[in-house]
């Protein structure tokens, strides 16, 4: 068992074999709650993150992330094509996260009426249908950027007191800026969810960047791509609204390795308050 402490770096894990280090893995990312790391092993090899598969592609690059409330350590397995076995230990860094209270909203928005929950449980099953999605496509390699220009007004895991009542963490990064102010593709990926009107997200766009992971842009006033669409990093694809459950204008962007949701604002240049 091999202990690995890291934050934000590339490391690579390896082993002797004779007289030459055999390189097992590379990392690359944030080793902290909500943060996301890419890599590279041996084509061939598999992968497992706590037990659970890590998809790799043929030339051997992969993802896996952390969650909100991820332990302080995960257990990375290594297995070769050769049958060699290794576990490493991940050292993850834990976070202090804010309290948010956002208060106005109308009561219907925070705990929805009876005649909406039939609405609301089938946008939940196409939601749920995006986010199993495990493309073996490698879009995620392209790199990120801002998916918009505005102030930070929401960040990663914050806890939302919702009209006084104690809700869920915040599970994304919010972007206020005028309505109609551009949203692009932060990275390359498909369009795999372009719904207009859903009960909490207003105008919602689901992007597989493959690998299990997706990004998702909510509020939006303007859909200006379809089901299906390769869109690629820097392209348009909608404009910041204020539709859904909200209390003005901005953009609210997730990010999910399949139901995980994971911080956004780690795979991009710092913004003041971004980090939370």
């Amino acid at each position: 068992m091999r202990h690995v402490v890291a934050a934000l770096l590339i490391l690579t894990l390896a082993w002797p074999s004779g007289a030459i280090a055999q390189e097992v893995v590379t990392l690359e990312g944030s080793f902290r709650q909500g943060g996301l790391v890419t890599g590279r092993t041996q084509p061939g090899a598999t992968l497992e993150l706590d037990g659970k598969p890590v998809r790799v592609a043929a030339d051997g690059a992969f993802l896996f992330g952390f969650g909100r409330d991820a332990k302080p350590k995960a257990t990375l397995k290594v297995r070769l094509p050769d049958g060699h076995e290794e576990l490493h230990t991940l050292e993850v860094t834990q976070r202090d996260y804010r309290v948010q209270r956002i208060d106005g909203l109308p009561p219907k928005k925070v705990t929805p009426p009876p005649e909406a929950m039939e609405r609301i449980g089938q946008e939940r099953k196409k939601k749920a249908e995006a986010f199993r999605a495990d493309l073996p496509e490698s879009w995620f390699r392209s790199g990120w950027i801002w998916p918009a220009e505005g102030r930070i007004s929401g960040v990663y895991g914050s806890q939302r007191i919702l009209n006084g009542e104690p809700r869920r963490p915040h599970y994304g990064v919010d972007v206020a800026g005028p309505e109609g102010t551009p949203v692009v593709a932060p990275a390359d990926g498909r369009v795999v969810l372009a719904m207009p009107q859903m009960y909490f997200e207003g105008n919602a766009i689901f992007l597989d960047h493959g690998h299990g992971l997706k990004s998702v842009y909510m509020h939006l006033s303007e859909l200006d791509v379809t089901e299906g669409q390769i869109v690629r990093r820097g392209e348009r694809i909608g404009a910041i609204g204020a539709t859904g459950r909200v209390t003005g204008a901005h953009l609210h962007w997730a990010l999910y390795w399949f139901r995980l949701p994971l911080d956004p604002a780690l795979l991009v240049p710092e913004r003041p308050g971004s980090r939370g």
